[in-house]
């Protein structure tokens, strides 16, 4: 098996000069800056969840007001077919009539 490098009498420093107060007093800092953006963060996101609740209500407002116009424009522009079939029925029944063909003829025709 081989062995491993490196001594295994190599010394060891110890740093016995640790300031363990200005260690917690900077993690503690580090730690309320952190929180107070978390804070922050966390208003901000409340804040825009009731944004973004409004905007769907809007939305869904929107698109109900919407399909009930398409449906009303639909509506009349199949009404507005109607009459104007109905109308250049009627005038081709004048020209008919005009010309001298009886109605059982039209009829007849139609059929």
């Amino acid at each position: 098996m081989a062995r491993p490098k490196g001594s295994k009498n190599k010394t060891r420093i110890v740093n016995a000069n640790v300031d363990y107060a200005a260690v917690v007093a900077e993690k503690t800092a580090e730690k309320e800056k952190i929180e107070s953006e978390v804070a922050a963060l966390t208003a901000n996101l409340d804040d825009l969840k009731t944004q973004l609740k409004a905007k769907k209500a809007e939305l869904k407002a929107a698109t109900k007001e919407l399909t009930k116009a398409e449906n009303k424009k639909a509506a009349a522009e199949a009404k507005a077919m109607e009459e104007a079939k109905k109308g250049e029925a009627e005038d081709v029944l004048k020209k008919l009539l005009a010309s001298g063909m009886t109605a059982e003829e039209i009829l007849a025709k139609l059929q």
